[in-house]
């Protein structure tokens, strides 16, 4: 990979940290491995089949779906690719058998009172290219599928045999490169459940931009490019948006928000850790390491680099405005965290350590939105004025 915005760091660092940021609670809920998948060549990067986890809703939630997709990376090229193959990113059989839910996912009514008792599953990712790929062939010397977008498809037709073609309320949700899956599927989402179903999707550290980095260059364009090359993801992409723009601009959530019909829901921190590491200051272009101490914390940065983190805000709220913020039904909550992924954990979601912005919570923001009770936009003011920040990054 080289150069690579991510290198390998995209493989370890950042699959632990959207780890770290969706711990979820100790559970038993079972892994459903979705074996007729393979006739249709819907596999993970191994040739092995797709899995999610399934927990089932109950009372007046038992019509209710609540599908979030997991986040970990991408891979760009044969290497990196290889390298998920023989890991739980991209092989089934590497797999955790069980596992538990919280946050946007929990049972508990106290902790998630909106959606405690739907039905909620989190797919498992495998491929690589946020659920976007389908290449036909495979190379017999590597073994590498790429075939993330009918990994999707498959897991969704199994969900809509087990009762989600009868929802009622439906959410597609997702962390990083899971969140970013789910503003890329979104309308998709909607198009397969009932016309009178209440549809509407939740990208939690997903809102990539295509922004300048301190060369003044866009080594995130490239790398993007890349991916969505070699995982023949351009023709899966949204319609919507290819027919406007190269499909690598479809790759990013700023281009595709703006012909999305379904109502989207943007939760990401206006200084993204991943971002500000790989799009801000990437290794390709920070080779000296000058900014190895700001990127992991920002009490640490230069007054020259804080200058250019500021930019980096405004560059992001400037993508939000231009793309997810142009439509009226759609709904944010940008913090002032140096965080990614806060959906996913309970004390984040709804809890005593949870950010607060304009004296709402995160879980109460998104519960708002999605049932009409107010409108939902929030943008926190600039670092470091948010207090409650430090409750969970002194915990990440």
């Amino acid at each position: 990979m080289g150069d690579s915005i991510l290198g390998k760091w995209c493989i370890s660092a950042l699959v632990l940290m959207v780890i770290m940021a969706t711990t979820t609670q100790a559970g038993n809920i079972p892994i459903t491995i979705v074996q007729s998948a393979k006739t249709s060549g819907a596999v993970c990067l191994d040739g092995s089949p797709p899995a999610y986890h399934l927990e089932r809703g109950s009372g007046s939630g038992i019509d209710n779906w609540l599908v979030h997709m997991e986040g970990g990376g991408w891979c760009d090229d044969i290497e990196s690719c290889m390298e998920r193959k023989n890991t739980y990113k991209g092989s089934s059989l590497k797999m955790e058998k069980t596992m538990g839910f919280s946050g946007i996912l929990g049972s508990k009514q106290a902790a998630n009172p909106d959606f405690y008792n739907w039905n909620r599953i989190k797919i498992k990712y495998c491929d690589g290219s946020s659920f976007t790929g389908d290449v036909a062939a495979v190379d017999p010397k590597t073994n590498l599928h790429f075939r993330g977008e009918r990994v999707w498809r498959a897991v969704i037709d199994d969900l809509l045999a087990k009762g989600m073609k009868s929802a009622k309320n439906a959410i597609l949700s997702g962390c990083s490169a899971g969140g970013l899956a789910a503003i890329l599927h979104c309308d998709k989402f909607n198009a397969l459940l009932p016309p009178s179903a209440n549809v509407k999707c939740v990208s939690d550290a997903g809102y990539f931009i295509h922004g300048m980095d301190v060369a003044k260059g866009f080594e995130i364009g490239n790398f993007f490019g890349r991916v969505v090359a070699l995982h023949g993801s351009a023709k899966t992409l949204p319609a919507s948006c290819t027919s406007r723009n190269k499909p690598e601009l479809c790759f990013f959530p700023q281009y595709v928000a703006q012909t999305m019909q379904t109502p989207l829901f943007v939760l990401n921190s206006a200084y993204d850790f991943w971002q500000i590491k790989n799009i801000l200051a990437p290794s390709a272009v920070d080779k000296k390491g000058s900014w190895k101490a700001c990127k992991l914390d920002l009490k640490k940065c230069s007054p020259n680099q804080l200058q250019y983190v500021q930019a980096f805000r405004g560059q992001f709220l400037n993508a939000l405005n231009s793309g997810a913020g142009s439509k009226p039904g759609n709904g944010y909550f940008i913090n002032s965290c140096y965080a990614h992924c806060q959906s996913g954990s309970a004390v984040v979601w709804l809890a005593d350590k949870s950010p607060v912005v304009s004296n709402t919570k995160i879980g109460k923001a998104i519960g708002d939105w999605f049932y009409g009770r107010m409108v939902s936009r929030r943008i926190d003011c600039p670092y470091p004025c948010n207090p409650t920040c430090a409750k969970i990054e002194s915990d990440s």
